[in-house]
């Protein structure tokens, strides 16, 4: 039972919007600025980002669990996971979530198939980062808020 931030992975581009939740996201270096998303091949979204090539992490505050859930459930529409959430373009034109904690930019420079899943090596081409000071984490099964007031030490 690993606890995770929980993400929004957005794409646009030649091959149409997408996007999916994911909790499967982390540094790899800062130089270059390089993260890495897991990303299941069955999924009916991965095709769009191999073709667009680029994807934008969403790292979500706890107001967002309702979107989170929507963008999880494969049984809605990829366009209708857009609908009722503000969002605007960085670098690379994949879709930023207006008032996510962070928002990281990014060109997909290197996919290693590992098991059921793509591992994506992203280079980030811009980050734009929110005053808000609580994150939503996913752990046993359940969204959690993470802030100040959850320190332990």
């Amino acid at each position: 039972m690993l606890g995770g931030a929980v993400t929004l992975i957005t794409t646009d581009g030649k091959a149409g919007r997408a996007g999916f939740t994911a909790s499967a996201v982390c540094s790899v270096t800062d130089s270059p600025p390089t993260i890495l998303v897991c990303m299941n091949r069955s999924s009916y979204s991965n095709a769009f980002f191999r073709d667009n090539g680029v994807l934008c992490v969403n790292v979500l505050a706890p107001r967002h669990h309702v979107l989170s859930g929507r963008f999880a459930n494969p049984g809605i529409a990829l366009e209708e996971r857009f609908a009722n959430a503000d969002w605007s373009r960085l670098a690379t034109g994949a879709p930023a979530l207006d008032h996510a904690l962070v928002n990281l930019d990014c060109v997909i420079a290197d996919t290693h198939e590992v098991g059921s899943h793509d591992i994506c090596y992203c280079r980030v081409q811009a980050i734009r980062v929110s005053p808000d000071d609580e994150g939503l984490v996913y752990f046993n099964r359940a969204y959690h808020r993470l802030g100040a007031g959850s320190r332990v030490v």
